[in-house]
């Protein structure tokens, strides 16, 4: 096993997300409970917050495009909707397990 030297991000969609995704396709339903989408970042990240806000809108966007490749029905990108669409968690051990 090999560890890597990378912290991860997880980001979960809220209720607000799901309902957004829902507006485009009733199938997003399933977003509940699904398992969070993981963000490889630098290993030694001092200041969570600072990281997010320099990477939520890359975050944002892919999440969005995961759902809609229309763009004129994203809701607005910005911090505090970042934090209105997705609960974030932080983590700093990465391990390979097919290595």
């Amino acid at each position: 096993m090999k560890i890597l030297e990378r912290g991860f991000i997880t980001v979960e969609p809220t209720s607000k997300f799901i309902d957004w995704a829902n507006s485009h396709d009733a199938e997003f339903s399933d977003l509940v409970g699904n398992e969070p989408n993981v963000y490889l970042v630098e290993e030694d990240v001092y200041d969570d917050e600072v990281l997010l806000k320099s990477k939520y809108k890359e975050i944002f966007t892919n999440e969005l495009l995961s759902i809609s490749e229309d763009e004129d029905g994203y809701p607005e990108i910005s911090w505090e909707s970042f934090n209105e669409h997705f609960k974030v968690s932080f983590g700093s051990s990465v391990f390979d397990l097919m290595r």
